[in-house]
């Protein structure tokens, strides 16, 4: 295999085994795919554009990432913004009426 760096279009992977997510559903809309690459690499391209360009990470990044996701460091967050604004409304009422 050639050398290989982030960015790479993904079509010049081809010993890659790409594998879309479960969660993607059928209809072909965002899906994320995956390939293990030789020497423990982890190779993520987005489907709808099969040969754009390949992000790497090496099994350390990939495992770290992993643990992250699981933990929910990654998980989507309210909109912080509204809910920190409505309680300082709130605050501001509750000294005007006391």
């Amino acid at each position: 295999m050639s050398s290989t760096y982030n960015g790479m279009p993904a079509a010049t992977l081809r010993d890659a085994a790409w594998t879309k997510s479960s969660y993607s559903g059928p209809t072909g809309g965002n899906c994320v795919e995956l390939a293990h690459l030789y020497g423990g690499q982890v190779a993520i391209r987005n489907s709808r554009h099969p040969t754009g360009p390949a992000l790497l990470f090496t099994a350390a990044e990939w495992d770290a990432f992993l643990a992250g996701a699981k933990d929910g460091e990654f998980d989507r967050q309210q909109d912080d913004l509204g809910v920190r604004a409505v309680s300082q409304t709130t605050q501001v009422f509750d000294r005007s009426a006391g």
